[in-house]
């Protein structure tokens, strides 16, 4: 987001020798453009006046016609164009003279409205008090109303991708506060854009500062410790989500959710599978909603757990058993019950990442050689997780690694006919790398890794670390493949 700005010509295809002439202006014909980037401080300072009503305005402007034939709008300047007309009013009363504004006239400008905008985001960007807002908003704007080869060029001259116009509209979602950090800890417009795609998960702006910080402490040019920190928060934040669903389900339901008893109160309110009824018969949801305390509790997988709010109130009585203390083993299997849920949650969660830099490494231009040679020795030993996987005749991942369109329905018949011979190496990648993510997709893998199965996560560490830092295990990751690590990487 912070990025410098290296400002091209400022129209395509047209030689500098041929850019207009210095005209000066009458400043009351002038107004402000509506592709202007700055929308946010606009007026002039008392300084900027001082100064234009003693010399005038030293730099020229740039405008361009307005539908009228008569007036012109100033995309670069209007803030000295103000100045200019404010100290023309009073210009004979102080015995001043009456200036004229140096402008360039840009008629080449009439209908383009997104390069209008783009060389006025330029022109300001530079100068003080333009609001990330203002920048943001006038990213987008101009980006989307280009020509594709004025699109290209603008996307290289502010340093962006080319996803930068919907990144720059999902970026001011962020408030001016955690746009103005955001700025200051060095993110850039994707970045800024994803920290406002998951700003609602607690703790989300500076989980990710402290990932970009890593990254930038290594000094490699990666981003593998915040696409990992993303994915964690992505997956919190479908958490949360479908919890959000559920809850409304069951309010749509008219089924009461309990909150939770403080310590110092007496939660009346029991799981039906510890009650029966008056003559003992046990409780389920079917026969116990019509009770006025049918109600429920969201356990940690957001599943309702059937209650009633007041058994005793409500003639049940609790299932005989001998009431046992809390002991420290119960405490020790709830907290492992909390870490098993967490790290099912970060393996799916770590997914993401993964098969994105696989995919990079499908379509590079030259195949990794450690890439090569793992996927030449699983192809020539046919180990049992590539055999079983190949039995299912599953193509969409190998599809989507190499980059088809609409993987879900791709020809492998068809796409082996048109791949090229430079590309076959790359294709028998993707193939064992499908059945390898096939056979670590359980959740519960990081708990059992196999040998097989951490060789392939040891494989995309080191092809992530030599490409710069571009990719890193997460965490859970990293503490599955721990025990199989060689003595050297330990």
């Amino acid at each position: 987001m912070a990025t410098a700005v290296t400002t091209p010509a400022d129209a395509p295809g047209t030689p500098e020798e041929d850019m207009p002439q210095i005209v000066y202006l009458d400043p009351a014909v002038i107004l402000r453009d509506e592709q202007n980037a700055r929308e946010h401080d606009t007026e002039p300072d008392e300084e900027l006046i001082a100064s234009v009503k003693e010399i005038g305005v030293q730099d020229a402007i740039s405008v361009r016609p307005l539908p009228d034939g008569t007036t012109y709008g100033a995309f670069k300047g209007w803030r000295r164009t103000q100045a200019q007309q404010i100290a023309n009013a009073t210009a004979e009363e102080d015995g001043r003279p009456v200036r004229r504004i140096k402008a360039y006239v840009r008629e080449d400008l009439v209908g383009r409205d997104g390069w209008t905008r783009f060389l006025s985001l330029v022109e300001n960007k530079h100068r003080e008090g333009m609001s990330e807002r203002d920048i943001l908003r006038s990213q987008e704007l101009s980006l989307i109303d280009m020509s594709d080869v004025e699109r290209h060029r603008a996307v290289k001259a502010l340093g962006v991708g080319r996803n930068a116009a919907s990144h720059a509209r999902a970026a001011q979602r962020l408030d001016d506060a955690a746009l103005r950090r955001a700025a200051a800890g060095g993110m850039d417009l994707e970045q800024t854009a994803q920290l406002a795609e998951v700003e609602s998960v607690r703790g989300a702006e500076n989980r990710l500062m402290r990932a970009h910080a890593r990254d930038q402490e290594e000094d490699t040019g990666g981003r593998g410790h915040w696409d990992q920190e993303l994915a964690l928060l992505r997956a919190e934040q479908a958490d949360a989500e479908t919890r959000a669903k559920v809850e409304k389900e069951l309010e749509k339901a008219g089924i009461p959710l309990l909150g939770r008893v403080p310590s110092y109160e007496k939660d009346p309110s029991r799981p039906l599978k510890e009650l029966t009824s008056g003559l003992g018969n046990p409780l389920t949801e079917d026969n116990h909603k019509n009770c006025p305390g049918h109600s429920a509790r969201l356990d940690e997988e957001n599943q309702p757990v059937w209650h009633c709010a007041d058994p005793a109130a409500y003639g049940h009585k609790v299932r005989p058993r001998p009431k046992k203390p809390r002991t420290e083993q119960d405490e020790q299997k709830a907290e492992e019950r909390r870490t098993v849920i967490a790290c099912n949650r970060a393996w799916k969660a770590a997914t993401g990442p993964r098969q994105d830099f696989v995919t990079r490494l499908v379509r590079m231009k030259t195949l990794p050689d450690t890439a090569r040679v793992f996927a030449q020795e699983v192809l020539l030993t046919v180990p049992y997780f590539y055999s079983s996987w190949t039995d299912k005749h599953e193509f969409e991942t190998v599809a989507r690694f190499l980059g088809i369109k609409q993987p879900q329905t791709a020809d492998p018949t068809e796409t082996a006919a048109q791949l090229p011979r430079a590309r076959v190496v790359n294709a028998l990648f993707a193939h064992v790398a499908a059945a390898c993510e096939y056979n670590i997709r359980e959740p519960k893998t990081w708990s059992h890794l196999s040998e097989p199965q951490a060789r392939y996560l040891l494989l995309l560490e080191s092809l992530g670390r030599s490409d710069n830092g571009s990719y890193r295990l997460s965490e859970v990751e990293s503490q599955a493949v721990a025990r199989h690590r060689p003595d050297t990487d330990a």
